[in-house]
This record gives structure tokens, C-alpha cells and sequence, in this order.
């Protein structure tokens, strides 16, 4: 699929006269480092939460007795950080640099490159496939109306919950909570591609290539198969339909309000520059689908299951109540889910084994 969609991506960009170029510098850069970081720093959350003391924290602590100097140096790290970004991005770069030195101390530098070597490859193809996933979101806008399908969606919406709506929902939220309730929706919504690169690192880790191979291959299935969905019935979500109910000092407003622009701009053919980190699909909410697929894929290790149900807990909610999607697209979220690892994400591995743990 991959491999067709990549064939047809010029002919069409050509024939609909959309641009042939790509934000190299913000794809480049929200990709291979700020989800890098993020990812790895959650990777390493989950082997804390996931694995056994014994494998984890006792070898790392009595390394840090024998060279206390290690843990000064970090600390140190981390104001220097601190002082220069953020305590959060000081806090995962401090712990990306722990974790990388910890890998390279268990395996010396040849097993460390190792390692590396085989995650580029699933890095590689995730990547590829969001180049894809962004170009034909343009595409579609260009043939599509990009809201032909929000009353109909939120009709069902209405049939669904007994006369309730999502903006509704978020109305009432709004009244009731802090604006900080809202801030911290939007850390764990913007913070869920964490877990995807997370559960990329950890499959090739543990697992091998072929593993993280199989997942990145599941994702993007997931993602064609929401292409196909978009394409034959178009929406934008909640809050497109009515004025949004969320202050306008949140990030997600801001967000909603660039997604309908460019949404009007690719159903007019006023045009846009280059193609960048386009998204622009509702139905099916990929942010309840990707959730899911990460957790098949590390099913075998129940704490971090359990650690990351209670993020995707918080994460549904979040997706609700910042009026990103219908109750509609959830709901078909979850089916394509479960289609995509029906179809890619059968390990022809016996799952009955014991799981391994890292040497």
C-alpha cells in the first residue's frame, strides 16, 4: 500500500496542481527530534514501570554508588537545561542522555550502534508513511468538502447519547473546570505520538526488527485505511459547526481555527506553499487508534499496559472535551484498530512464551 500511494503521490499532486515540495524543516525537525526525544524519554518510562527492578533500577544504582560522579555530572545537565529551554524539556533530554549512556553501558558502543542500526529502518518507514499520510490529506481536501459529513456525524452523535453533543459536553467542562484542567488535556492529547515512537523503540529492542517492522506496518495501515474513511465521508469535527466553546488562549483552538482555513483553502484551490504536517481527518479518530495498536503490541508486558490505559484513559477524554472529534469518530476509531492489527499485527511468534527482558 506504501508502495502505491507513493507511486500515484506526484501524478496527483500534479494533476490537482499542489505543491511538489515539503516542509523539509519542520518535518524534519518535529520528527526526528522533538518526537524522537519524547519518545525515547517515554521508551524509558515504560521499561521503569514494565520491567523488573532487578533488570532496571539495581544495576543502575549500583553503578551510580561506584561512580557517584555520573549522577552530579547529570544533575548539573539538567539545570544547564533548565536555564536554557524548559524544566520539561531539560527534564526529557536529562533522562534521553541517562537512558542512551545506560544502553551503551549494558551493551558497549558496538551493541549500542547496533541497536540503532536496527531502528532506523522502522524510523525510516514510519516516517515515510507520515510524508504520505500529510500529501494525500491535501489531496483529498482538493476533491472533497471537507465538512459534507459534520451534521450527519453529530446527528448520530445526538441518537448515540440521548441528545447530547460534544460541544455540549465541552460547554459544561468549561464551566466547571480550571482553565489548567485544559492545559494538562492538552499535554496528554499532543504527547500521545510519545507512545507510538515508544512502542517502536521498545518492539525493536525486545523483540527484534521484524517486530517493530510489523507495528510501524500496522500504523500506517491504520492510517490508509482513515484515508480511505476520509475521502468518503469528510469531516472536520465539533468545532467546525459552531463557534468553539474552549478559551482561545489554548493551543487546540488555535490549532481548529489554522485546520478550517486550510481546509477552505484546499476546497477553493487558493493553494498552498509546501506540504507540511497537514492533518486535517475526524472520522476515524486516529488518536484512539494508534493507542490501541501500542498496546497489542506490548500486551505481553501487563505494568506497561496498565500505565499506558490510564494515560489513553485521560487521552479519550481529552479528545472529547477539546472538541477534536465526534463520539462517532471514536467509536470508528476502535474498528479500524482492530481491523489493522487483524490484517498486519499477527506476531508469527507464539505468544504463549514467557517474555524476555533486556540482558
Amino acid at each position: 500500500m506504501t508502495i502505491a500511494l507513493a507511486l500515484a503521490l506526484v501524478p496527483l499532486l500534479k494533476d490537482l496542481r499542489l505543491p511538489l515540495s515539503f516542509d523539509w524543516g519542520r518535518l524534519l525537525s518535529a520528527y526526528w527530534l522533538v518526537v524522537a526525544a519524547q519518545s525515547i524519554f517515554a521508551a524509558t518510562v515504560l521499561v521503569l514501570l514494565g520491567l523488573p527492578c532487578s533488570n532496571t533500577l539495581v544495576p543502575l544504582a549500583a553503578r551510580i554508588r561506584r561512580n557517584p560522579l555520573r549522577i552530579a555530572s547529570l544533575f548539573v545537565f539538567f539545570l544547564i537545561l533548565t536555564w536554557a529551554t524548559s524544566w520539561v524539556k531539560a527534564l526529557i533530554i536529562s533522562v534521553d542522555a541517562a537512558a542512551i549512556l545506560e544502553l551503551r553501558e549494558r551493551k558497549g558502543a558496538p551493541g549500542l550502534r547496533k541497536t540503532s542500526a536496527a531502528l532506523l529502518a522502522p524510523a525510516l518507514y514510519l516516517f515515510a508513511g507520515f510524508l504520505l499520510i500529510f500529501a494525500y490529506n491535501d489531496i483529498i481536501l482538493s476533491v472533497r468538502y471537507f465538512a459534507a459529513y459534520d451534521q450527519a456525524f453529530q446527528a448520530a452523535d445526538r441518537w448515540l447519547l440521548h441528545g447530547l453533543t460534544v460541544p455540549a459536553m465541552t460547554a459544561w467542562a468549561v464551566r466547571i473546570f480550571p482553565l489548567s484542567f485544559f492545559h494538562f488535556l492538552e499535554f496528554i492529547y499532543f504527547g500521545m505520538f510519545a507512545q507510538i515512537g515508544a512502542a517502536m523503540i521498545l518492539t525493536c529492542a525486545i523483540r527484534g526488527r521484524g517486530e517493530s517492522l510489523r507495528f510501524v506496518g500496522t500504523i500506517l495501515t491504520a492510517y490508509y485505511l482513515a484515508l480511505l474513511l476520509f475521502f468518503l465521508w469528510p469531516s472536520q469535527g465539533p468545532y467546525y459547526l459552531q463557534p468553539s466553546h474552549l478559551p482561545a488562549t489554548l493551543q487546540a483552538s488555535a490549532f481548529q481555527r489554522f485546520s478550517i482555513g486550510n481546509s477552505q483553502a484546499l476546497w477553493n484551490h487558493l493553494g498552498i506553499r509546501r506540504i507540511s504536517t497537514d492533518y486535517y481527518i475526524a472520522f476515524p479518530c486516529m488518536h484512539i487508534t494508534q493507542p490501541l495498536v501500542v498496546l497489542w503490541f506490548l500486551r505481553r508486558w501487563k505494568r506497561m499496559v496498565v500505565a499506558l490505559a490510564i494515560y489513553d484513559t485521560f487521552l479519550a477524554l481529552a479528545i472529547i472535551l477539546l472538541e477534536w472529534h465526534y463520539v462517532v469518530d471514536v467509536l470508528a476509531g476502535v474498528v479500524v484498530a482492530f481491523i489493522a492489527i487483524l490484517t498486519t499485527g499477527q506476531s508469527s511468534t507464539p505468544q504463549l512464551e514467557p517474555a524476555p527482558t533486556p540482558a
